[in-house]
């Protein structure tokens, strides 16, 4: 029997949708991830050979889900706190000139680390230490800083992590229990010691530690600012794509302290926030949509499909 009218409209319906999140998710793997994606998924995901981590553990679980979207948001504007750490970014790493490269670059080694072989994760560790070796200068106020220095690394590390459990535990359908968080606090260890880093937390309770222990060290330098005005209102983006990306900005600045804020300048007052955290929720579940909407083997899992 001839399918009816209804019948042939739905279908149709289905396959535009198809069509959208696909190209969807397209998209946000070839922005985050690069063109080469598909190539990259398949080094990180089928070389044979020992990982540090499996899929039940709780840095797995936290690096593949969209929520880390939001997360690296708030991750780039915590560490840009560390004048230090911003004078690196500022004098070296070229992120205005090609920003889309930088996001690739950190999150082909975020995959690596995570979900890669120990033989991979080892050879993109040795790589960024390499990089690291000759980063040096200057900050704002004439201190000098090297991007190898363990103490730097500890806060670029401290940051990003708590960003990204930030992250995770508010807007993921799927968040840690108090014992995993403290697992996944322990287990970022792995990589950031052999990064460089010292004295790396081991809990939640100690991460935040951690970062108040740094307070002290911490100022909006103007480079900070600067960067702050560039993810935030000057995005390299075209204008289709600037609505999506507001929302997880507006999720990633929620999750800053306040204090964060407040040096920045960037005013969210309290009862505009949870306004913030939906707006996150609904980007994080967008691009959630988006990326299932990949066949199979065009996904790369740490482009967040979960």
């Amino acid at each position: 029997m001839a399918p009816s009218l209804p019948d042939l409209v739905l279908d149709q319906a289905r396959s535009l949708t198809h069509v959208a999140q696909n190209r969807l998710g397209r998209a946000l793997r070839d922005r985050v991830a690069g063109e080469d994606a598909p190539a990259a998924a398949r080094r990180i995901w089928q070389s044979q050979g020992p990982r540090w981590f499996t899929e039940s553990d709780p840095i797995w679980i936290v690096n593949q889900d969209a929520a880390m979207f939001p997360g690296g948001i708030t991750s780039l504007l915590l560490q840009s706190l560390h004048p230090g750490a911003m004078a690196g970014v500022a004098g070296h790493s070229g992120y205005k000139g090609d920003p889309w490269g930088r996001l690739q670059r950190t999150s082909h080694y975020l995959a690596t680390v995570t979900f890669g072989t120990i033989e991979h994760a080892e050879e993109a560790i040795a790589h960024v230490r390499g990089i690291h070796e000759r980063v040096r200068g200057k900050d704002h106020r004439g201190r000098p800083y090297r991007a190898d220095d363990p103490h730097l690394l500890r806060w670029v590390h401290v940051a990003e992590n708590w960003s990204f459990l930030a992250a995770h535990q508010a807007f993921s359908d799927r968040p840690l229990t108090p014992a995993e968080a403290d697992t996944f606090v322990d287990q970022t260890r792995v990589s950031g010691e052999l990064l460089g880093a010292t004295d790396l937390p081991r809990t939640v309770a100690e991460l935040e530690a951690r970062i108040a222990a740094y307070r002290p060290e911490l100022e909006a330098s103007p480079a900070a600012r600067e960067a702050a005005a560039f993810l935030l209102k000057e995005p390299p983006l075209p204008f289709s794509a600037k609505g999506g990306y507001a929302l997880l900005a507006a999720g990633g600045v929620s999750l800053l302290p306040d204090w964060a804020r407040s040096e920045l300048g960037i005013p969210m007052p309290r009862l505009v926030r949870p306004l913030a955290q939906g707006a996150g929720r609904f980007g994080v579940a967008a691009v959630r949509w988006g990326m299932a909407g990949l066949d199979d083997d065009e996904r790369l899992r740490h482009g967040h499909v979960s």
